[in-house]
């Protein structure tokens, strides 16, 4: 049985981390670290953010897996790295110093980060660069969805699909919404973002062209497909060597 502990324990995500771990008999929860005023998440203590190095040399996890923000994943990271704890995020809308922060560490540690852990999404981004390749020259465009409290647009997962893209057409340009007179341009790759109520993701992308239409949708219909991705890398990462991971990389094997 691997020992994580979780950070942004108090947050949608984190709390079903914690949860979803309980049901599982491969990793136990040994520590949750949120920096609100919550007391407990599915009955485990919450510590301070500051706490994080005595933490882990007390509990001396096999992983943490993280779901916070930038700020916070890059302090993390640094105390992860100085334990020798891979660390697993999910976190997303970095910088790109902030980045180069999670790059370093994974000099001293394993580090994965993943925009999305869903499982069908890996799946996705595959059909993406399959589809790229063989329609060239078809309009392109991106729809997100999810719930009304994210911080970060687009997504992730949407940057994530358009990297996907890139590698296989590679002159286009991201246009954010339209309005007005805005004829569609050559090379142009829409992008709209949609928050609303308590939508877990959905991601469509929509190849147009030749008379034909080909749409590219996942659809998450709980956040525990994520977490238990979450908790899959966790296992999988741990007692890994330095570097910088990816969720493919756990789906590979």
């Amino acid at each position: 049985m691997r020992r994580i502990g979780v950070t942004g324990a108090a947050g949608r995500m984190g709390e079903t981390v914690i949860e979803t771990a309980g049901d599982r008999e491969d990793v136990t929860v040994v520590f949750a670290v949120d920096d609100t005023d919550t007391e407990t998440v599915a009955d485990k203590p919450v510590h301070d953010p500051e706490d994080i190095g005595a933490l882990l040399a007390t509990h001396e996890p096999d992983a943490i897996v993280d779901f916070s923000v930038p700020e916070a994943t890059v302090a993390f990271a640094d105390a992860c790295a100085a334990a020798a704890v891979p660390l697993v995020t999910g976190t997303t809308g970095f910088e790109d110093g902030q980045l180069d922060s999670l790059t370093r560490a994974s000099e001293d540690v394993a580090v994965l980060k993943a925009a999305n852990f869903a499982r069908g999404i890996q799946a996705l981004l595959s059909t993406v660069r399959a589809a790229a390749e063989a329609l060239p020259g078809y309009d392109v465009e991106l729809t997100e969805t999810h719930h009304n409290d994210k911080q970060d647009a687009p997504s992730g997962t949407a940057k994530t699909l358009l990297d996907a893209l890139a590698e296989e057409r590679d002159d286009f340009e991201e246009v954010y919404g339209r309005e007005g007179i805005d004829p569609r341009e050559d090379g142009e790759v829409g992008v709209h973002v949609r928050r609303a109520g308590d939508v877990r993701g959905e991601h469509e992308l929509m190849f147009a062209g030749n008379d034909e239409v080909l749409t590219l949708t996942h659809r998450a219909e709980d956040r525990g497909v994520f977490a238990a991705g979450a908790l899959d890398a966790a296992v999988w990462l741990a007692g890994r060597d330095p570097g910088f991971y990816t969720f493919g990389d756990v789906i590979e094997g």
